[in-house]
């Protein structure tokens, strides 16, 4: 199927590289940009988050990043304060965000994709610790 999909992935990052396994298992070779390389512009940042129905807040990750010692936990700063950090620190971008003309969506845990994404996928498919997400049928099973 041809469907223009992007993915902003870390592929050090287990639930990253399983949402676009899924991805993969649905037939399509998404556009994969490596958003610790290639940032996106501060209003593509705003529009994903906003598409995605998340707060700039639920939009950050704090897990192997410098939240806590930038402070970022101070209910006091502002969306723009928290983006002028996401944007100077990319880590701090929480990920796999997923774009599709179905929706966008923060793929976490990664079997979110499947929301936004066509039933075309190609037999069972498992996480990669094992947890099995499609059955031989390409059927949801989470």
């Amino acid at each position: 199927m041809s469907m223009d999909v992007t993915i902003y992935h870390n592929p050090d990052c287990g639930t990253s590289r399983n949402t676009l396994a899924m991805i993969r298992n649905a037939g399509i070779e998404p556009t994969i940009i490596e958003y610790l390389k290639t940032p996106p512009l501060r209003d593509h940042l705003v529009a994903m988050i906003a598409d995605a129905g998340l707060t700039v807040r639920q939009a950050i990750r704090e897990k192997g990043t410098p939240y806590a010692e930038l402070g970022l936990d101070n209910p006091s700063l502002t969306d723009d304060q928290l983006l002028d950090a996401m944007l100077k620190d990319p880590i701090l971008i929480n990920r796999p965000f997923v774009v599709t003309p179905l929706g966008t969506r923060l793929a976490r845990p990664s079997e979110v994709v499947l929301d936004i994404l066509p039933e075309t996928h190609r037999g069972a498919f498992a996480k990669e610790d094992g947890q099995q997400v499609l059955d031989a049928q390409g059927k949801r099973l989470v």
